[in-house]
């Protein structure tokens, strides 16, 4: 008898545990809530676990799912000195992207007047030959000619200035996001020696 309780008792666990393992395996793999972090120490040495311990909080941390699948990534804490450059390049960013800004703006006011100048010109310009069916219609006066060309011109130069602000825009936008990228990975790097 007592042969067989440990016997219905050692089933009981197993089945108990199977069930555990059952419902393990049964678990949403899209999950992605942290279960477990992985780090480098000072020595080098790769660790994971589900606590950091205090003296490696401040260095970079992966954070990984049930299946051990890269989730997110903690940036390590930075310095004094790391926080001010990088508020310096930031800020550098930004003042270029506001100058970049203000620039694109007056461009776009400037089109605005000259479709209006463009408009009243071509309102002009259909008073006169070759443009107007009236029989007693003039020649178009040079002036008028010269104007036209001169402001359809400034428009296309304008347009192309303000497609190169974009491109310039977005490669600020690019170099410095690429600056941050690198500066990242040579810090992982470093950490990892």
């Amino acid at each position: 008898m007592v042969v067989g309780m440990s016997v219905r008792r050692w089933l009981l666990a197993l089945s108990l545990v199977s069930a555990g393992i059952g419902l393990a395996c049964a678990a949403d793999p899209t999950d992605k809530k942290p279960v477990a972090y992985r780090w480098v120490d000072d020595k080098g040495v790769v660790h994971y676990g589900d606590r950091i311990p205090a003296s490696d909080t401040q260095k970079e941390r992966t954070i990984l799912n049930r299946e051990g699948v890269e989730v997110g990534r903690l940036d390590a804490q930075k310095t004094g000195a790391e926080l001010a450059e990088q508020t310096r390049r930031e800020d550098l960013r930004d003042a270029r992207l506001a100058e970049l800004n203000g620039q694109h703006v007056a461009a776009e006011q400037y089109v605005i007047t000259l479709n209006s100048r463009l408009v009243g010109l071509q309102t002009q310009a259909m008073t006169f030959k070759p443009y107007s069916t009236r029989a007693g219609a003039r020649k178009m006066p040079d002036e008028i000619a010269e104007n036209l060309v001169r402001t359809l011109s400034e428009l296309r130069t304008l347009r192309n200035t303000l497609a190169s602000k974009d491109k310039e825009v977005s490669a600020v936008r690019a170099e410095f996001d690429g600056d941050i990228q690198r500066y990242k990975t040579l810090r992982a790097h470093m950490q990892a020696r």
